[in-house]
């Protein structure tokens, strides 16, 4: 288990009400509630973090287009008015 540490919040008073029913219709304790709202924001900003870092990997690798470097079709004729 990791070692807990208490922490003082502010937080505007309406937001504290809305957590508490949040919580409680959860059937979880406001701390509870909080550090699992807390943990899944870390979380996701982590998962961002990597799946930001995968494609920057992905965009300067490059894609195999099966075209070997070689354009097919010249810019002109993909440009051209009909």
């Amino acid at each position: 288990m990791m070692e807990k540490q208490n922490v003082t919040l502010s937080i505007p008073k309406d937001l504290l009400k809305q957590a508490k029913i949040m919580a409680a219709s959860q059937d979880k304790s406001l701390s509870q509630f909080l550090r699992e709202s807390l943990e899944e924001k870390v979380r996701e900003k982590a998962e961002y973090g990597k799946a930001q870092k995968r494609q920057l990997r992905l965009l300067k690798k490059g894609l195999d287009l099966g075209t070997k470097g070689r354009a097919r079709t010249r810019r002109d004729d993909l440009h051209a008015r009909r």
